[in-house]
Parts: C-alpha cells; sequence; structure tokens
C-alpha cells in the first residue's frame, strides 16, 4: 500500500486550470495528474485545495481510476480544504467531527478500509495572534478525542496532512530564530508530543535521523534553493503498524507547491 500526502497550495494551479507563475514563468501543465500517473500511488492526501469541486473544470477533477472525497471550506471561497484520490473503494467516509466550526473549513476527509483508517488532515496555521492559535490547539484536541473513539473500531490508523507543527528543532532549518514563531512554539510541540503519547509513531524518523530534511519552505527570497525549511507534513501511524512499514520519505525535488509529497508505503 503505497500512500502520498502532499499540501498542493491550490488545486486550480497545480492542475493548470489556473495558470501559475513563479520567477516570471506562466505555466499551465497539469502537474498533480503528472505527479499522480507517474508515482501511481493506492491513495493521496492533497491539502489546501483552496477550491470545491463545482469550481474545478470536470475533466479535473479526479485523475484516471481513482474515486475522489473532496471536503471544501464552505464559508470562505479559496481557502483550506482537502481531498483524497483512492484506487481501493472505502467502506466507509467521514468528513466531520460533529463541531461546526472546524467542519466548515474542509479540514478533514476520513477513509474506513477493512485494515485500517486513513486520516487526510490540513491543521489549521496558528498565525501570532491568539485567536487562530486557540483556534488551532482546539483543533488538535478535537482530532485526538475523535481518534481514541475509532481506536475503538480498528486499532490500526494513520494521520497524514500538513501539521502546520515542526515537532523537533531538527525539523526545521532555524530553530532559535522561530522559538517565537506559529509552528514551533512550545505549546504546538507539546500537542505532537500527546500523539505519540497516545501510541503514534512519526513514520519518517523511523526511517531518517539526520537533519535538513523538510516539507515547506517559503516563497520569499531562495529558501527552497537553499534548504531553508520546516518538516511540517507528515504520516503518523499507530505504533500497530510499526513492524509493516516499508519506508517513509520526503519528495523536495518535485514542483508545483511550496510543499513537497511526502510518501509513505507499507505492507
Amino acid at each position: 500500500m503505497k500512500i502520498i500526502t502532499w499540501n498542493i497550495n491550490g488545486y486550480r494551479a497545480i492542475t493548470g486550470q489556473n495558470p501559475s507563475i513563479r520567477y516570471n514563468k506562466i505555466s499551465q501543465k497539469n502537474k498533480l495528474f503528472d505527479f499522480i500517473y507517474k508515482e501511481n500511488p493506492d491513495i493521496i492526501c492533497l491539502q489546501e485545495t483552496k477550491a470545491s469541486i463545482e469550481q474545478i473544470n470536470e475533466e479535473l477533477r479526479q485523475p484516471e481510476n481513482y474515486l475522489a472525497y473532496y471536503h471544501s471550506c464552505s464559508k470562505k471561497k479559496g481557502y483550506s480544504g482537502v481531498v483524497s484520490f483512492t484506487k481501493v473503494k472505502p467502506n466507509k467516509v467521514n468528513f466531520n467531527l460533529g463541531i461546526e466550526m472546524f467542519d466548515t473549513e474542509g479540514r478533514l476527509v476520513e477513509l474506513h478500509f477493512d485494515d485500517f483508517i486513513l486520516l487526510n488532515i490540513y491543521f489549521p496555521k496558528g498565525y501570532t495572534d491568539n485567536e487562530r492559535l486557540d483556534y488551532k490547539l482546539e483543533f488538535y484536541d478535537a482530532i485526538y478525542k475523535h481518534i481514541d473513539k475509532l481506536a475503538a473500531i480498528n486499532k490500526n490508523i494513520i494521520i497524514s496532512g500538513d501539521y502546520n507543527t515542526a515537532h523537533f528543532p531538527i525539523d526545521l532549518a532555524r530553530p532559535e530564530e522561530n522559538e517565537n514563531t506559529s509552528g514551533f512554539l512550545k505549546v504546538e510541540r507539546e500537542k505532537l508530543d500527546e500523539l505519540v503519547k497516545k501510541g503514534f509513531i512519526d513514520c519518517f524518523r523511523l526511517f531518517t535521523k539526520e537533519n535538513g530534511n523538510y516539507t515547506w519552505w517559503s516563497q520569499r527570497g531562495r529558501s527552497r534553493e537553499n534548504n531553508i525549511g520546516w518538516r511540517i507534513d507528515y504520516h503518523f501511524c499507530t505504533i500497530s503498524l510499526k513492524n509493516r512499514l516499508i519506508y517513509c520519505n520526503l519528495m523536495p525535488e518535485i514542483p508545483g507547491s511550496d510543499h513537497c509529497p511526502v510518501v509513505l508505503e507499507f505492507k
């Protein structure tokens, strides 16, 4: 089973529906579908789609041979949103936590299969204002309560997506400079500690211990070229799946977004 997570920073841009511009070069190439057809994942979880399905040209709504499950922000156009494409039909699909202030922002697609449950999540940014930071922390708490309930259904759970938090100093290029920056605040990092205490493991760190591995780079300057980044996109899985993991790796060479894909394979 091969699962990829990727914050694409705009579905219509990465598929070529809207022209994308980088360093004054205009592109309408469908970078997303090209990537999917090359990598051939069983499931791909995308975050920050910034579009509802009605805003996407019909021929671009899903790659061939995949089922599509969209959850878009209903209160603000062009904001947030997730979609999961899967070759394997799930037994059950859920989009909601049952909390309106979270559900209306389109941050969850939950797929139930025979052997595991996969959550595609776009965790909120905290920014610097207290209101959105509180919102982010409350969202983490709501997710954790939800997965406690899911654990009674299936012990094998994978949480893939953009967590918007770097866990340890090794997970960003300049930790000392960002101690007071949302995304690396102590209170945010402690939320990932809580996930580990719940019996989840960071799949990437099971295979790679070195620093210099990031999934997001600022679009200012030449942060990506100089690898001044943050690792904020993860696959976390329950420890029950640990011995079945084959590998988990980052793909910083893939263009199309300010984030890069993260690929996970397990038996």
